[in-house]
């Protein structure tokens, strides 16, 4: 029987930072791994040391070219036919659509994990709905459906895209060895706030700016920090809130943590996720998290306990979250971030999404 698997993801980067654990036990385990991927990065390095091969096949994640996408599919279908794997994992929205129908196509069973479903599906509209048709091409005979949140298999299962023997994991897990508890900072009587992610609208990048502003007028000994790349049409707007000291922009970085340990609490105003990283990380360190009451984010915090759930696309909502959480004493905040760091050790462990995968791949070879 063949011991290869072929990887399919949009960013070898983010393979590396929520999934390499997976990739790793599955080399261990005796597979040949290759990925693909749009385009090597300084982390790919880590894969290629561990024995995975990658294949490049460059695509637009953000576009909506058909023929692209087709030209996408009939690529992966190239790929799947010479390296005859036993199974195709496949993250992330076009590697699954057009990774699965690729694999349907040569009869090759598809392990798909949904990392959340996307704007179009979100926003609704005619491009919803072509979408749910893709998804059900793409996602329909895959071996395995692993779903992020409760919502979006729910969802899926309504829509035919899924069965309910799809599989709920605990989003991408959290690396507890690597994200240790870092020390509450001590009382200086300054509170700083961490966003982490991309600039962009459905981030809740706008009510960030917008709750920055609100808060630091009231509140001066505040602090409003961004971690991340600009993707949006932001900076003139970032430029403007800095010069004004109302947000403090600290680029990109490839370790997150020591920026979480500098800081009281994150705030993750996101619209949709399939389940924030962000959030778990900062949870890990020990960090209070502020964040909207949606999918894929509510599911990281108990309100009140390990964090402070707010309304999406609300700025008076995430100012209100705010302000709560400066009303707090400095043993509640440090208490809260106590408690998240023991919900995900109790609850997102990233061994449980090792163990799924690996129990698949068993299942596969079995048949």
């Amino acid at each position: 029987m063949s011991k290869k698997i072929l990887v399919l993801t949009n960013n070898i980067g983010g393979l590396h930072s929520f999934r390499k654990e997976v990739v790793k036990a599955i080399v261990d385990a005796g597979y040949e791994v290759t990925i693909s991927a749009p385009e090597m990065v300084e982390k790919a390095a880590y894969f290629t040391e561990i024995g995975c091969k990658v294949a490049l096949i460059d695509f637009n994640r953000r576009g909506t070219n058909p023929v692209a996408d087709l030209k996408l599919m009939l690529r992966y279908r190239k790929l799947i036919k010479r390296l005859r794997p036993v199974a195709v994992l496949t993250y992330t929205i076009k590697p699954n659509i057009y990774g699965g129908m690729a694999a349907r196509w040569c009869g090759v069973p598809q392990i798909a994990n949904v990392t959340g479903l996307g704007d179009a599906v979100e926003n609704g509209g005619w491009m919803q709905k072509l979408t749910v048709m893709l998804y059900k091409i793409g996602l329909g005979r895959a071996h395995q459906l692993f779903f992020q949140n409760v919502s979006n298999r729910a969802y899926c299962i309504s829509k035919g895209i899924a069965t309910k023997k799809s599989v709920l994991l605990p989003g991408s897990g959290v690396n507890l060895q690597h994200h240790t508890y870092q020390a509450y900072p001590q009382d200086e009587g300054k509170v700083r706030f961490l966003f982490i992610g991309r600039m962009l609208k459905d981030k809740g990048i706008e009510e960030y700016f917008d709750a920055a502003r609100a808060i630091k007028a009231k509140y001066p000994d505040t602090e409003f920090q961004i971690l991340g790349n600009m993707e949006g049409d932001y900076q003139a707007r970032l430029d403007a809130l800095t010069k004004e000291g109302i947000v403090n922009h600290l680029g990109v970085t490839s370790d997150v943590r020591p920026y979480i340990g500098a800081v009281e609490c994150t705030v993750m105003p996101s619209y949709h996720e399939g389940m924030s990283n962000v959030n778990l990380e900062s949870a890990a360190n020990g960090r209070p998290v502020i964040t909207t009451d949606v999918p894929g984010c509510r599911e990281t915090v108990d309100d009140g306990v390990t964090g402070i759930l707010v309304k999406s696309r609300d700025t008076q909502s995430l100012t209100d979250g705010v302000e709560k959480f400066l009303s707090l004493t400095y043993d509640q905040k440090k208490q809260m971030g106590i408690a998240g760091r023991k919900k995900v050790e109790r609850e997102f462990d990233r061994e449980m999404v090792v163990k799924a995968y690996l129990n698949e791949l068993k299942h596969i070879g079995n048949r």
